[in-house]
């Protein structure tokens, strides 16, 4: 655990299972043994102090303060359940990272949690309009929220949870709870693409505006939605701008307003596309494919590798759910939600595993209800 602490990236391969005890007799850091497996840590290393909290208890904590994780905890706590929310990052971390001017393909009514309307004037609304509304509605239900605490293990049993989270500071918190949601969503680990170079400073997972990357040589890679739209608006800020995409065509997923515009920059020249065709190498100032062609070798200032991103299958086999073998889904039941490890409960994107298409918004934020629903029974009856 501890050799992560001072992580700020996008990848988390959590350590054993191991829980960390101050001794009482003279602050020393012990071990205990978790499943059968010890993580020794030296009993030297000082503890980093927690900060101070009221209460560091609740009936439920939701991992993840997205749009379905706010959910969850709105959910239970309109049941009467004392809740809050653990996140890494901020309020709606995901949608924050999104494209500075990025529109939503879906209305606002789509979006909503909790029975707050999402008023706009637009009929597809804006980054900044969801981050607004998420705020408000955090605000109104007056949810407690931890930020940028990022929870490294998970212990104990249905009833009596610990979970142990850091900040980026190397503070260490610890909370105990009853039940227990994750929903981490999948947009913060990116899919590698495993070359060489894939590690410089120039290649980016992620796009947030034009303006840095005006007069320079761009590479975008992939074939969906956000590799068009990144392509687009770096054209259309004066980048000049590569495609390459490993399949014979954009992906049909591309939104129909998107793809004749995509399609025609292309046909005109005006974006370098290549189809059926692979990335190589990353240098720092060129770029290697491999094409129908052969080998071509371009002069390349930044890449944008828009592979897509999968949910931290690791975190949740730390805590014991078994994933499918195929598409890593979480074994649990569809009704209510709850995983094979009773007490633990599984909401949005991460129910589909590897099918990220599948589960968005607009239905993972419904999961909350169900569980809710579940958690009545259980907690009710305890």
């Amino acid at each position: 655990m501890l050799e992560s602490l001072a992580s700020n990236g996008l990848r988390f391969r959590p350590c054993l299972p191991v829980h960390v005890e101050v001794s009482a007799r003279d602050n020393r850091l012990v071990t205990k043994q978790i499943s059968g497996a010890t993580q020794q840590i030296p009993d030297t290393l000082p503890r980093a102090q927690t900060k101070a909290e009221p209460d560091m208890r609740a009936d439920v904590v939701v991992i993840g303060a997205g749009p379905t994780g706010l959910a969850c905890a709105i959910e239970a706590q309109r049941a009467g359940f004392k809740t809050m929310a653990i996140d890494k990052g901020c309020v709606v971390n995901s949608i924050y990272n999104y494209p500075a001017n990025m529109s939503f393909f879906t209305t606002p009514e789509l979006l909503e949690i909790g029975d707050i309307p999402f008023s706009t004037a637009r009929q597809k609304p804006t980054r900044e309009e969801a981050l607004e509304y998420y705020r408000k509605v955090a605000e109104h239900y007056r949810l407690d929220i931890r930020q940028y605490q990022w929870v490294k293990t998970v212990t104990g049993s249905d009833g009596d949870f610990q979970i142990t989270a850091t900040d980026s500071l190397g503070r260490i918190y610890d909370y105990r709870t009853r039940k227990l949601i994750v929903s981490t969503g999948y947009y913060d680990l990116s899919n590698p693409l495993n070359i060489p170079g894939e590690d410089l400073s120039k290649v980016f997972h992620y796009y947030r505006e034009p303006h840095p990357f005006f007069d320079m040589d761009v590479l975008v890679i992939g074939g969906k939605n956000s590799a068009a739209i990144a392509a687009l608006d770096l054209w259309r800020h004066g980048s000049r701008v590569t495609l390459v995409h490993r399949g014979p065509k954009l992906h049909n997923h591309v939104k129909y307003w998107i793809l004749p515009d995509i399609e025609n920059r292309i046909k005109n020249g005006e974006i370098a596309g290549y189809f059926r065709s692979t990335v190589l190498e990353i240098e720092p100032d060129y770029v290697s494919l491999e094409t129908l062609e052969g080998l071509v070798r371009l002069k390349n200032d930044f890449v944008f590798a828009m592979t897509g991103y999968h949910p931290d299958y690791d975190f949740l086999r730390s805590m014991g759910i078994e994933l499918s073998s195929e598409q890593c889904r979480p074994v649990c039941d569809p009704l209510t939600l709850e995983s094979n490890v009773p007490g633990i409960y599984v909401a949005g994107v991460i129910v589909a595993g590897s099918k990220t298409n599948e589960i968005f918004i607009e239905n993972g934020r419904f999961h909350g209800r169900q569980i809710a629903a579940h958690l009545k029974q259980k907690l009710s009856s305890t």
